[in-house]
């Protein structure tokens, strides 16, 4: 019985992206040893896209709220990729973390997996 998900995350700064996941996005986690942080994510949701070819795999995060959120980051020294722009299935914007990769983040107008038994 699968009881949990654990993604990863690649980076050039880790120690820079642990930060921003603990400082900025305030998400709870356990050090394994050494600084190696491993954080409680939330709720998620898994969806497959078409696609031509085995391409990749993108990790979003989903807020009520995409405006402030971005602008918060921007305030806090993110650089800000792909300002939030109106998609049919919700608002998007992409950041770039301190380590380099990037990461969306979207506000959904479509229903959510979140409340699925």
């Amino acid at each position: 019985m699968i009881n949990g998900m654990h993604a990863l995350i690649y980076s050039t700064n880790a120690d820079a992206d642990r930060a921003f996941f603990r400082d900025v996005l305030g998400f709870p986690h356990v050090d394994t040893g050494e600084g190696w942080l491993i954080f409680k994510a939330p709720p998620a949701e898994i969806a497959f896209h078409p696609a031509d070819a085995h391409t990749r795999c993108e990790l979003y995060l989903t807020t009520d709220d995409v405006e402030t959120t971005v602008a918060q980051w921007g305030e806090r020294g993110l650089e800000i990729i792909v300002a939030p722009a109106k998609r049919e299935w919700g608002t998007e914007a992409v950041v770039r973390l301190p380590g380099g990769a990037t990461l969306g983040v979207y506000q959904p107008t479509h229903v959510t997996a979140f409340s699925a038994a």
